[in-house]
């Protein structure tokens, strides 16, 4: 009897976290708006950009997708790392590398880069209110379930955890598209991006906003380049394929043979641009539980999470965009 006792008291401590009120969208209208986006969609951008080198691939890769993606905002997210000092310093280092590729593209940065939190969820109903979860509510407010917002995030998910729960009827008008996480059954979600900020990966799980996850572990991880690949295909080309080369070779400062880099955070692009590069299928949202590790319940409201990728695809296309870029 005190053994039952003990499993229903860490199992209701366990569920505390799931206990939040969110407006309910009926789940005919959530699947319709996780169908694979057709025609040309309105997106915002949430990375930790000088975490990595992915994320300035990304940021590249959707700024030149203009025939399918109209990019309204891009927002610095908070890392910590050996890269950082701390969240706040990971917020205002990847806020200038946004200025860095900015410049390399002639895009003008006013109005349109917004600094993030400068640290993660403390409490699973209190937002960190920054300017780029500010200005998500305003823009998500702005649209509607028939045009929506897709809010791809390729960091940590703390500003679009925050904007939700600001204000939370904003999951009406928008989808999600974050890279974060592993695949269902994987064994751990201990991945970066997701296990910087659990708790906000536990309200956007939880809230019922459109999601769709491409996770690390087994699908993206597949998402390489070699130097001699980027050497042939970008350096040389122009300033910005140039910098990317660069900043690629920087992370092989020993000469390794057979070496090559992750370039994941591209894949959460490619899915925009070309849905057929990156296969999903409809599943439950799992729980994520405080042991971080996920949990299912066929219960809970459909996401969607991709299977694959194809690789070669999308590397031509990225390519093909960045050496057009003067």
């Amino acid at each position: 009897m005190k053994k039952s006792i003990l499993v229903l008291i860490l199992f209701s401590l366990q569920m505390t976290s799931f206990c939040q009120d969110f407006p309910r969208i009926n789940e005919a209208d959530r699947i319709s708006r996780l169908n694979p986006p057709s025609g040309k969609i309105r997106m915002v951008l949430d990375t930790d950009t000088y975490n990595e080198v992915d994320d300035q691939f990304a940021l590249a890769y959707a700024l030149l997708s203009p025939e399918k993606l109209k990019v309204e905002a891009v927002y610095a997210a908070p890392f910590h790392n050996s890269r950082s000092e701390s969240p706040a310093d990971g917020m205002e280092k990847s806020y200038q590398e946004i200025l860095r590729l900015l410049e390399f593209m002639n895009v003008p940065s006013e109005g349109f880069v917004y600094r993030g939190s400068t640290g993660y969820l403390q409490d699973i109903k209190q937002p960190i209110r920054s300017e780029a979860a500010l200005d998500l509510v305003s823009k998500a407010l702005a649209s509607s379930p028939e045009d929506p917002l897709y809010v791809v995030t390729i960091g940590c998910i703390t500003n679009i955890a925050s904007a939700i729960l600001i204000e939370p009827s904003i999951i009406n008008n928008i989808v999600v598209v974050w890279l974060g996480g592993n695949g269902l059954d994987w064994h751990t979600q201990r991945e970066f991006n997701l296990m910087q900020d659990v708790l906000a990966a536990q309200v956007v799980l939880n809230s019922g906003v459109p999601l769709v996850i491409t996770p690390c572990r087994p699908v993206v991880s597949h998402f390489h380049t070699t130097l001699p690949e980027l050497e042939h295909y970008l350096k040389g080309k122009n300033p910005l394929s140039n910098y990317l080369y660069e900043i690629v070779a920087g992370y092989n400062a020993q000469n390794l043979d057979a070496w090559s880099k992750e370039i994941w955070d591209v894949v959460a692009i490619a899915w925009l641009v070309n849905p057929a590069w990156v296969p999903t299928d409809l599943v439950h949202s799992p729980i994520l539980t405080d042991q971080v590790t996920y949990s299912k319940d066929s219960a809970r409201h459909f996401i969607r999470m991709a299977t694959s990728l194809n690789r070669d695809a999308i590397f031509r296309d990225l390519f093909a965009k960045l050496t057009a870029n003067k």
